[in-house]
């Protein structure tokens, strides 16, 4: 008779699972490696997530339920301009306490772009930005259906967050989203 599953344990490592993908990426991620820095098996990996692509399913739903709980804590005030906004969700999303998060972000769109199948929930990361996004900024809207102004939201604080990752050239981005800024005032 097998051991019957336990709810708890499978939360803890998921917990420490997503800690260490956070850490350390998941290019190259192996369970061997994997389960000796979470002190458990392989085996008990695979038992408590049926397969490895489970396992970074799960990491990664984790990951962005982290996210999108730490977004909604740092809500800007309703009666902030649209600058202030962005600039509050700039300051929160590209400050280096986030940068596990982000550099996990990227590595699985840039993986997913070659490797779509490896990732059946990515859409879901785009989908969660674009409706608060949405929500954030509705007074720029054009009219209750316009996706472009989310989308171009989205788009320059993605180019910037990626400019940031991969050069660390904080003053040049945070000159970036000045000019940005400077042309919603208009």
């Amino acid at each position: 008779m097998g051991r019957p599953p336990d709810p708890a344990r499978r939360e803890r490592t998921l917990a420490r699972a997503t800690d260490y993908v956070l850490a350390h990426g998941l290019a190259g991620l192996s369970l061997r490696p994997l389960a000796a820095a979470l002190d458990t098996s392989p085996r008990m990996l695979l038992y408590d997530f049926g397969s490895k692509q489970e396992l970074v399913s799960a990491v990664l739903a984790e990951a962005r339920r982290r996210g999108a709980a730490r977004l909604a804590a740092h809500r800007a005030p309703a009666a902030a301009s649209a600058e202030e906004r962005l600039r509050g969700i700039w300051a929160w999303i590209s400050a280096p306490e986030r940068a596990p998060f982000v550099r996990l972000f990227f590595e699985v769109h840039a993986d997913g772009l070659t490797h779509p199948e490896n990732y059946p929930d990515r859409a879901e990361a785009i989908t969660d930005w674009f409706d608060t996004l949405r929500a954030a900024f509705r007074d720029l809207a054009t009219g209750p259906d316009d996706t472009a102004t989310p989308t171009l939201i989205m788009a320059v604080v993605r180019g910037l967050l990626f400019d940031l990752t991969t050069t660390g050239d904080r003053h040049r981005a945070d000159r970036a989203l000045d000019r940005f800024c400077a042309l919603l005032r208009r």
